[in-house]
């Protein structure tokens, strides 16, 4: 009892939850009680949808051990391409509201078979994608900015609340939801994690370490297309600075939140919770009116702390292991030499 009590408490999302309770109160204190008011609330957790979305979609291909740079560059192409259907070619905005969820998933799929097809490391192939379809993004919108009134039933619902919750923010959570279930009840779940942790061993365990990679890609283009979505509906107009500034905190998510970079592993729930942070440290530069910069700075920092303490106690546990076996082998040599 007492052990699983110490295991919780030292987790990291125990961490991040005193972190965020914490922040949270001192944000009240130099806001004078506004940030807890009704529109400041509402709109904290509107704008906090699509972090965990891009957290999540980054999540998955690491847990194959593959890096996904193209995040941004999914959501932007998929928003600005739905945008212009609906504005300029008339498309229905039941329509246009699938047209990201296709789009990213396609571009996942490329991405994902690219990988499987060249064997060149998902950090090139995605950042040769990325490049493409920035430039993709640029040709549809150009430099205008597509207003949101071409699409308002989307944006009433970008609007809405349940409540006090953003639907849009209530969206996310269920996505977070079925990502999890997905990894600990589904056999593709169980798969994708035995890919990244060994692909060796799922390879002799019948596993196609291909499949794992194309799938892992294509969910994450899909929910790069839901961040897409969520932004066409909460965004006052679609232009191309849209994903723009996706990149750091879709990676600052997953490896905050306790997901190793080198795959078999994924912390749904630590991801949430370091999208939060990414929020509140965007939230407290807005309130002490600090530059944009600053934000990049503090969660590039965090990143790059979380992942050196990461692997300083990855090394001590291995040492911890290596004694262990070393002090199992001293016995066993000792037995042997005294019957």
């Amino acid at each position: 009892m007492k052990r699983s009590i110490a295991s919780v408490l030292r987790s990291q999302s125990t961490t991040l939850v005193a972190i965020i309770v914490v922040g949270t109160v001192l944000l009240g204190i130099a806001s004078s009680g506004n940030f807890f008011s009704p529109i400041p609330f509402r709109t904290f957790f509107q704008f906090l949808a699509v972090p965990i979305l891009i957290g999540l979609a980054q999540m998955i291909t690491v847990a194959v051990g593959q890096l996904n740079l193209a995040v941004g560059a999914i959501g932007g192409v998929a928003a600005a391409l739905s945008a212009v259907m609906m504005a300029d070619a008339g498309v229905p905005v039941w329509l246009g509201a699938v047209v990201p969820l296709v789009v990213g998933t396609l571009a996942g799929l490329v991405n994902g078979w690219l990988v499987v097809l060249t064997r060149i490391n998902g950090f090139i192939v995605t950042l040769a994608t990325m490049t493409i379809l920035l430039g993709a993004q640029y040709a549809l919108v150009s430099t205008r900015t597509v207003s949101a009134a071409n699409w308002a039933p989307l944006a009433d619902i970008g609007k809405a609340t349940v409540f006090g919750l953003p639907v849009i923010f209530l969206v996310s959570v269920v996505v977070a939801i079925l990502v999890a279930l997905a990894f600990r009840y589904t056999v593709t779940g169980r798969s994708l994690l035995a890919s990244g942790d060994n692909p060796e061993a799922a390879r002799l365990a019948g596993i196609s370490n291909d499949r794992s990679v194309i799938v892992a890609h294509a969910a994450s283009g899909l929910l790069c297309g839901v961040a897409a979505l969520v932004s066409i509906a909460s965004l006052p107009g679609i232009n191309q600075s849209v994903g723009g500034d996706w990149l750091l905190p879709s990676f600052a998510a997953p490896i905050i939140g306790g997901v190793a970079l080198t795959g078999g592993s994924v912390a749904v729930l630590g991801t949430v919770l370091a999208a939060t942070v990414v929020r509140l440290v965007d939230t407290a530069r807005a309130e002490f009116q600090l530059a944009p910069a600053w934000v990049n700075f503090v969660i590039g920092a965090v990143v790059l702390g979380t992942v050196a303490l990461g692997r300083v106690r990855q090394v001590r546990q291995e040492r911890r292991l290596g004694a262990e076996r070393a002090r199992e082998a001293s016995s066993t040599a000792i037995l042997e030499k005294t019957r």
